[in-house]
């Protein structure tokens, strides 16, 4: 049976962090830049819904796609690499499988027979790789199975790989995604988990037809002749995927390794021409050569593990290569913020973020920082909770409000500057229950985020319960912190300014999610010129 939509399937093997994401959207990326329309989608094997009640600790940030689904944070590298949204369809976890399953069953569309592992949530699974197959919008769908192989959870998820190779022959292809350890005292690279990982592919009836092998250090022929005889691949389909400096170097490594032309090959489709990857290089050329830099403060509860703030971490990037900067990020855990050291400890920065969070852990470091940036006229930037903290800071300090706070740390507060929204009061559930996706916002003119943006309308992605209270707004604007963004229906208030400072905005959306090599967001472009200008 022939197929307009060709399926990618990336897996993992021998350990976990591989960076099936980044391969897979690096493979994407040079299949765009050939000319094919082409978009990716993980499934994740864990059992929750979606990645939205997880505490970040355990998976990174949650990704929020425009039409509001809270996704894995592979979404948001599909995102920056391919310059396209992602969407609902692009991420589907085992829980949700099995919560569409069991919904049919109990609207009794099995007819009354026994729901089982195979066929029915094998044909669910399947069904959700090809949603995005059938829409008739590309000509590839790369998918990529979270977890390693030889994990209990992922076997439904390689079965029904295994079923769709069977029925869609050579519309399918499978890269198998694994490492070649270096034993330092032995002075080689081992092949034996890489065999042994595809060896368990094998009894689970997947033959991968591509190897992408991690490696810290060269493939040599006489390695690349072994793993393709043990492991049943050509030559050619040994792909050495080596550490890189950057993420942003991976599509280049992998055009070099010629990995998009043996997926071609092998799906029998052109090699149409040669990808052109220009301004990808440029933007390469420019994150290697800054000509200045700048120390920017990022201030969250979750700095531990790093891929906490993902997408600001890469828009940082985004927004210094913009600025032909290098922008050093300097990890400050906000619960070990005081009066007492918070000079020593933000003294010197260029510029100031205060993270996105939920909950009172170290919301009080979080309004010393925004203190300090406002006070010492350091750039600052707040985003959701760090927009939430600007506004109890200002209420606090300037408006005299000492008691002011959020409704979600202080329910009795005698000045809730921040409470929850309407719609929220009477909700139960925590997943999938907040103000999720993407919302227009009207700016104000001649205003610091209007001449980011260079434009009054704009779209931009929430993930919010609490908002500012708009009973407190004229008391703000008066003492001087202004409402310059707005949503044009409800006129919540979405962004915050103070106009006598350098640059001090608060934005209640998420602008990190839309940040993207192509496209940096103008608003973290704006922030680093910013400190660029405090720094001089």
């Amino acid at each position: 049976m022939s197929n307009s939509t060709k399926y990618v399937f990336v897996t993992g093997g021998v350990t976990s962090s591989l960076g099936k994401g980044i391969i897979s959207a690096s493979l994407a990326k040079l299949l765009q830049a050939r000319g094919y329309s082409t978009t990716i989608q993980k499934l994740d094997p864990y059992i929750n819904i979606d990645p939205g009640t997880l505490n970040p600790y355990e998976h990174g940030e949650c990704f929020v796609t425009d039409d509001g689904a809270e996704t894995d944070l592979d979404l948001g590298h599909y995102e920056r690499f391919l310059n396209v949204p992602t969407s609902q369809a692009n991420n589907v976890t085992t829980g949700r499988i099995y919560q569409n399953v069991i919904e049919k069953e109990r609207k009794g569309e099995y007819l009354g027979k026994t729901v089982q592992i195979i066929p029915h949530i094998t044909d669910e699974i399947k069904e959700r790789i090809q949603i995005l197959g059938k829409t008739g919008k590309f000509d590839i769908v790369i998918t990529e199975i979270g977890g390693t192989v030889g994990d209990i959870e992922s076997l439904p998820f390689v079965e029904a790989v295994r079923q769709m190779m069977w029925e869609f022959e050579s519309d399918c292809l499978v890269i198998h995604l694994t490492l070649i350890p270096y034993l330092s005292a032995a002075g080689e690279l081992k092949t034996k988990p890489t065999q042994h990982s595809v060896k368990q592919l094998l009894e689970l009836g997947v033959q991968p037809d591509i190897l992408c092998c991690r490696t810290e250090h060269e493939l040599d022929l006489t390695i690349r002749k072994k793993i393709a005889k043990f492991c049943n691949v050509s030559m050619n389909a040994v792909i050495e995927s080596r550490d890189a400096e950057s993420i942003y170097d991976v599509p280049l490594l992998m055009q070099a390794e010629e990995l998009d032309k043996v997926a071609l090959e092998k799906l029998g489709l052109p090699s149409k021409n040669s990808p052109d990857l220009t301004k990808w290089k440029e933007f390469l050329t420019r994150l290697k050569n800054p000509i200045q830099e700048v120390n920017i403060g990022l201030v969250g509860k979750y700095v531990e593990l790093k891929d906490s703030y993902k997408s600001i971490s890469e828009a940082f990037i985004h927004g210094g290569v913009a600025n032909e900067a290098r922008v050093n990020v300097k990890w400050i855990h906000s619960e070990s913020l005081t009066k007492q050291n918070i000079e020593a400890e933000l003294g010197g920065l260029d510029g100031i973020l205060v993270a996105p969070g939920f909950g009172s852990r170290g919301i009080s470091g979080k309004i010393e920082a925004v203190r300090f940036a406002r006070e010492n006229k350091v750039p600052f930037f707040g985003i959701c909770l760090g927009m939430q903290c600007a506004v109890i800071e200002f209420a606090r300090h300037v408006l005299k409000y000492e008691d002011a706070h959020t409704t979600e740390i202080a329910e009795d507060s005698k000045y809730p500057v921040i409470s929850m929204m309407a719609e929220q009061k009477s909700i139960s559930n925590m997943g999938g229950t907040m103000r999720l996706g993407s919302y227009k916002c009207q700016l104000r003119p001649d205003t610091q985020v209007a001449s980011a943006y260079n434009t009054e309308s704009i779209e931009e992605r929430h993930r919010h319960r609490y908002e500012f209270n708009n009973d407190y707004l004229e008391a703000f604007e008066k003492a001087g912190m202004i409402a310059t963004g707005k949503n044009p229906e409800t006129g919540l208030v979405e962004v915050i300014e103070i106009p006598d400072h350098p640059w001090f905005v608060g934005a209640q959306y998420h602008p990190e999610y839309k940040s993207t090599v192509d496209n940096p967001h103008p608003l973290f472009v704006a922030f680093v010129k910013a400190a660029i200008e405090h720094k001089k």
